[in-house]
C-alpha cells in the first residue's frame, strides 16, 4: 500500500465506523494495484483452523481466483463451501475444487487456482465463501461477499467514430484486461500507414504502441466493412496501462478515429499468458505478434536472432528481399530456422519460385537450399533454444558472402526484408508459409541509436475452429474423375483433411478439395487430368500419379527413396531407368480473387463457401487421361498425388465390394450431393 495522509476529526461512533470502512475499501483497492491484475479483490481469507490462508478475487459472475492458498489437508470431511445464509453453516453447497471435482479437499501449499461455482450459481447469489468441514460443522476459513457487490464483466464503452476514412463502429466492448472488441467496425483502408494504436495522455499521439490486427499482423490496416473483430493489447500492457485506442495514420501523424478508455474498469482479468523475452542484440523489430527479429552489425559480419512462438514442427524464415525497391519473395536470400530435438538449424535458401524445391528440366527451382543450386550454406549457427514454446535461434553470416548466389548486406543504410512462418514437411523442408507479410518492410542496419519495438510474447487459448468437412466420393456408378488444381485452403483445408503440411496448391477432384475416393477392384477408372503440361513451370506442372506412399513428389526423391515406393499409375521408365510422368494435361486452376487475401482462408465456415469465392481459368486443350484398373495386387489404401510436388493429394480406398465401406470419420454424403459446390458453370462445362 502506497503512503498517504489522512486528516480526520472523530465526532461520534458513526463517523468513526465510516472512516474504518473507507480505509478497508482503500486497502482493498491498493492490494489490487500490486502485481498483475487478477480481478476484483475480495480480501484475504479469515483463518481459524488448519493453516487456511490466501487471497480471493472475483474473476467474473461465476469464477473465484484463489492466490497463495494453503490448507493442511487434515480436516475429516472438508470442502470449498458457499451459501446465502448470514454466516457459514450446513445450509450451503459444495464448490468444485481446482480440478472441477467435489472430493474431500487435499493439502494445498501456496497454490494459485480458479474455482467455478456450480451451474446456476453466481457470486451475487452468495454471502460468503468458506473452507468448511461438514462432519464437525466447523469453518476453517471464510470470507464475506460485500452487499451490492458487482463482479467483473464485459464493459461497453462509447463508440469509435472518425471524421474521415469511413471509420465507424456500432459499439466497443472491453472484454477483459487485454482484449478490445470492435463491433461492426468499418474503415475504407485508404490510408497507407494506418494502424491500430494505443498510448497514454489526453489524446492520441505518434508516441504509442502498435496493436496487432485480429490475425496478429502488424501490417497497415486493410479495408473493413461492418466486421466484428477482437484485438489484443500487445506485450505485457493491459487496459489499465493505456488512456486511448485509435486508428492512427503515421503518414500524417493524425488520428483517424479514437476512443478514450475509462479508468478503473471493472473487467475480468485476462487469460492471456505473458511470455517475457529479452533480446540479446541491440536492434529488434516485431514482425508479427508471434515473431521478432533482432540484429547487430559488427565488422564484416551480421548477427541475427530469430525468436518466434511456433510449434515444434514449424520453422521461422527471414531474409533479404529479392528486390531493392520492395519486399519480394522471388529472388530472396533467406534463412529457414528450426529446432529438431536439441539441435538448431538456420539453413541458407534461395527462392526462385513460390513453390517447394522441385526439379524443372533437371534444374532445381523454388525454395531450395543454396547447396542444391550450386552455392553453399553461408549461415553459421550460434545458439538455439526452445523456451516456453518460443524458438530462439541465433546465427551469423558475412556481409559480403563468398557465395555469389547470396545477397550482399550493406554495412550501413537500409534494405527490404521478407519473413514467414510455416510447417516443416516429412523431410524437414519448409512447406508453404501460413504466416507472412504482404507489405513492404525496410530495416535500418546500423541506426545512430539502437531501435527496439519488440514486446513480450503473449499466448491465449486458441478458439476452436471447426475444420471443413472432408470430401468423400463413394458412388459405384462413377468411373470418371476430373482432377484440377486449386488453393489448399489454410489450416481448415488440406492440413485438416490430411494431417500433412500443405503447399499453396492441392488437387480438386470432381469439385472437392483432396477428397477420399472409394474404388472397386476389377473395375476400370479414368482420371481426366488438368494439372498443367508445361515442364518449364516450377509452380504449375503437376502430372498425376498413384502410388502406395502418402506424400507424393516422386520426382523430388532420391533413387533410393524412389526404389521403396510402388508406383501404380502415371509413371513410365526410360531405357536408362529414369521415371517420367505420363499424364498432365492443360492447366485448370482455381485461384483467389485478386482482392482476397489467402491468409484469411480460415474465415470461411465451409469449403462450399470458400469454393464459391474462387475464380476459375482453364487453358485450351484436351485433358490428360489416366486409365487404370485396380487389381488384387493393389494395397487396400493407395494415394493420388503430384509427380513433382509433395502433399497435394490424398487417399484412394480399394475395396472388393462397395458393401464393405471403410469409415474414416468424414462426411458420408454421396458425390451427387456435392456437385452444387462447383461455382462456375462455364468451368463445369469445360471439365465435363
Amino acid at each position: 500500500m502506497g503512503p498517504f495522509r489522512l486528516f480526520v476529526v472523530f465526532f461520534d461512533l458513526q463517523s468513526t465506523l465510516f472512516i474504518v470502512i473507507s480505509l478497508y475499501i482503500f486497502a482493498g483497492l491498493c492490494e489490487d494495484d500490486e502485481g498483475p491484475y487478477h480481478g476484483k479483490y475480495l480480501g484475504k481469507l479469515n483463518s481459524y483452523h488448519h493453516q487456511v490462508s490466501g487471497s480471493i478475487y472475483a474473476v467474473d459472475d461465476w469464477t473465484l481466483l484463489l492466490t497463495s492458498f494453503s490448507y493442511d489437508g487434515n480436516g475429516a470431511d472438508t470442502f470449498f463451501w458457499a451459501g446465502a445464509a448470514n454466516r457459514p453453516g450446513p445450509q450451503g453447497f459444495i464448490v468444485p475444487d481446482s480440478d472441477g471435482r467435489t472430493n474431500v479437499l487435499e493439502r494445498y501449499l501456496n497454490k494459485d487456482f480458479t474455482l467455478v461455482l456450480p451451474e446456476g450459481k453466481k457470486i451475487t447469489d452468495i454471502k460468503w465463501f468458506a473452507v468448511y468441514d461438514i462432519w464437525s460443522q466447523n469453518t476453517f476459513g471464510d470470507i464475506y461477499i460485500p452487499e451490492e457487490f458487482e463482479p467483473p464483466t464485459v464493459q461497453k464503452i462509447s463508440t469509435l467514430t472518425g471524421k474521415t476514412n469511413g471509420i465507424a463502429t456500432e459499439s466497443v466492448d472491453i472484454l477483459d484486461a487485454k482484449r478490445i472488441r470492435l463491433n461492426q467496425f468499418s474503415y475504407d483502408g485508404k490510408a497507407k500507414k494506418a494502424y491500430f494504436w494505443v498510448g497514454v495522455g489526453a489524446q492520441p499521439v505518434a508516441k504509442g504502441y502498435k496493436v496487432p490486427d485480429e490475425y496478429g499482423y502488424l501490417d497497415p490496416l486493410r479495408q473493413y466493412k461492418n466486421l466484428t473483430i477482437t484485438l489484443e493489447v500487445p506485450g505485457d500492457l493491459t487496459i489499465f496501462d493505456i488512456d486511448w485506442f485509435s486508428v492512427f495514420d503515421h503518414d500524417t501523424k493524425k488520428s483517424l478515429g479514437s476512443i478514450i478508455i475509462p479508468e478503473a474498469l471493472n473487467v475480468p482479468p485476462s487469460l492471456v499468458k505473458i511470455i517475457p523475452h529479452k533480446n540479446d542484440l541491440p536492434n529488434c523489430l516485431q514482425l508479427h505478434k508471434d515473431f521478432q527479429v533482432s540484429w547487430e552489425v559488427f565488422g564484416p559480419q551480421i548477427t541475427i536472432q530469430l525468436a518466434g512462438q511456433v510449434g515444434e514442427d514449424e520453422y521461422l524464415s527471414f531474409g533479404i528481399s529479392g528486390s531493392t525497391e520492395r519486399s519480394q519473395m522471388i529472388g530472396a536470400d533467406v534463412a529457414v530456422a528450426y529446432i529438431d530435438g536439441y539441435r538448431g538449424f538456420a539453413n541458407d535458401y534461395n527462392i526462385t519460385a513460390l513453390t517447394p524445391c522441385v526439379k524443372v528440366l533437371g534444374q532445381y527451382k523454388g525454395v531450395c537450399k543454396d547447396e542444391l543450386v550450386g552455392g553453399q550454406d553461408s549461415n553459421q549457427m550460434n545458439t538455439a533454444v526452445r523456451e516456453n514454446g518460443v524458438n530462439i535461434i541465433t546465427y551469423r553470416r558475412q556481409l559480403i558472402s563468398p557465395d555469389p548466389g547470396d545477397k550482399e548486406i550493406p554495412a550501413e543504410g537500409s534494405l527490404y526484408i521478407v519473413w514467414g512462418i510455416g510447417k516443416l514437411d516429412e523431410n524437414k523442408e519448409p512447406a508453404f508459409h501460413d504466416l507472412y507479410s504482404k507489405t513492404d518492410i525496410k530495416i535500418e542496419l546500423t541506426p545512430k541509436e539502437p531501435k527496439n519495438n519488440c514486446l513480450s510474447f503473449t499466448r491465449s487459448k486458441p478458439e476452436p475452429r471447426e475444420p471443413w468437412k472432408k470430401g468423400q466420393i463413394f458412388d459405384k456408378t462413377i468411373r470418371i474423375f476430373k482432377a484440377y488444381i486449386g488453393p489448399s485452403g489454410a489450416k481448415k483445408g488440406y492440413q485438416a483433411i490430411t494431417g500433412h503440411p500443405s503447399t499453396a496448391l492441392a488437387w480438386y477432384i470432381n469439385g472437392l478439395l483432396a477428397p477420399e475416393l472409394w474404388l472397386r477392384r476389377g473395375l476400370s477408372y479414368v482420371f481426366k487430368v488438368y494439372g498443367g503440361n508445361n515442364p518449364h513451370s516450377a509452380e504449375y506442372y503437376h502430372p498425376l500419379i498413384i502410388t502406395d506412399e502418402p506424400h507424393g513428389g516422386f520426382d523430388r526423391l532420391t533413387d533410393e527413396a524412389q526404389s521403396k515406393i510402388r508406383v501404380l499409375a502415371g509413371v513410365e521408365y526410360s531405357r536408362r531407368g529414369r521415371p517420367r510422368p505420363t499424364v498432365a494435361g492443360p492447366l485448370c486452376l482455381a485461384q483467389h480473387n485478386e482482392n482476397r487475401d489467402r491468409r484469411q482462408d480460415d474465415d470461411y465456415e465451409s469449403f462450399k463457401k470458400f469454393n464459391r469465392s474462387l475464380v476459375y481459368t482453364c487453358e485450351q486443350g484436351e485433358p490428360g487421361t489416366l486409365e487404370f484398373t485396380p487389381n488384387s495386387s493393389w494395397p487396400d489404401t493407395v494415394y493420388y498425388n503430384s509427380f513433382t510436388q509433395a502433399n497435394m493429394g490424398w487417399k484412394i480406398h480399394i475395396v472388393d465390394s462397395f458393401n464393405q465401406r471403410i469409415h474414416s470419420g468424414g462426411d458420408t454424403n454421396r458425390f451427387l450431393n456435392f456437385l452444387i459446390i462447383i461455382p462456375v458453370c462455364l468451368f463445369v462445362r469445360q471439365l465435363f
